[in-house]
């Protein structure tokens, strides 16, 4: 079983002008969801731990993951609204978020709803804003806390300006989870905007020397790089594709990275930490495929098991 805590949301998409203003399109979102549901469709077993709202939008979420498979009995249903994310695409179909989640339900899960989480899981995953706003970033650390040292932990760093503006607080974060995590993800968008200029070795460095066994960086039509303390850096070439959007393709990299971990036999502390070149090969390429099948539609509509055989 893996655990996946963090925020759900709807992306909201431009859908063209009307008569009277213009139109909207809702998809069910959020980097954690995704991630989620990702895990569902490659096979894996999944829980999500993340606040839903009880409006008609929470109900959405609720039933998307439901209907998906994902296990939802540490889910918190909240008397809260949902938070939104307009998606706006540049002309390569690059995404840009501004959020409207003040108050959100996913914001507000308490160190309370920690009881409903299962303990001692292969992994858990987190990631995004859920991260570094209150009082749900405070609650993931408590379970964070709570599963260091028996389970494998996972962050994605994902950084959002437009929800908390301050880099030091995600900088915080990054550093925080270096001490505890065996894998660390994160793009290159994110690592120039967290330590603008600096070298991606010496960083990917400094987070194995706190602690992390494989650290990820996607770097989009550049592919991947990864580092491992067995043999260091290794860069992994991107898959082909025609690019629709980029919409969760990052999620998808992660929800596909743990499944291939998995059915390799490698999702437990022991087995993250004694990754090679030789076998981190594999995992980067089936990552990257998925990717790349998410990149060639519209929206976070991440790819099946048998997409990928």
């Amino acid at each position: 079983m893996i655990v996946v805590s963090g925020e759900a949301l709807m992306d909201v998409f431009d859908a063209g002008a009307t008569a009277t203003g213009q139109a909207l399109d809702a998809r069910i979102g959020g980097s954690p969801l995704n991630v989620a549901i990702g895990l569902a469709r490659l096979a894996q077993p999944v829980a999500f731990f993340g606040g839903l709202g009880r409006g008609f939008l929470g109900e959405r979420l609720k039933r998307a993951l439901a209907d998906e498979g994902v296990d939802l009995s540490c889910a918190k249903r909240v008397d809260a609204p949902t938070t939104l994310g307009l998606v706006g695409l540049d002309a390569q179909g690059v995404a840009d978020y501004a959020f409207y989640g003040d108050g959100g339900a996913d914001r507000l899960l308490q160190p309370a709803d920690l009881d409903a989480v299962p303990a001692a899981a292969d992994a858990y995953h987190f990631g995004s804003f859920a991260m570094v706003v209150q009082p749900v970033g405070a609650t993931q650390r408590r379970l964070v806390a709570r599963e260091h040292g028996r389970s494998v932990l996972a962050y994605d760093v994902n950084v959002r300006t437009n929800v908390e503006p301050d880099l030091d607080v995600w900088r915080d974060s990054v550093d925080w989870m270096a001490a505890r995590c065996s894998l660390l993800k994160l793009s290159d968008e994110d690592h120039e905007r967290l330590y603008p200029g600096s070298d991606p070795d010496a960083q990917a460095a400094r987070w194995l020397g706190q602690g992390v066994s494989l650290v990820v960086m996607t770097r989009g039509a550049q592919g991947a790089s990864a580092w491992v303390h067995r043999g260091g850096r290794l860069d992994a070439p991107p898959v082909p594709t025609v690019l629709v959007d980029t919409v969760g393709a990052g999620d998808t990299f992660q929800a596909a990275l743990l499944t291939a971990l998995a059915e390799g036999g490698r999702l437990h502390r022991e087995g993250v930490a004694a990754l090679d070149h030789a076998a981190l090969a594999p995992l980067l390429h089936f990552a990257a495929r998925a990717s790349a099948i998410t990149c060639a539609r519209r929206g976070a509509d991440l790819p099946r098991r048998h997409e990928l055989i």
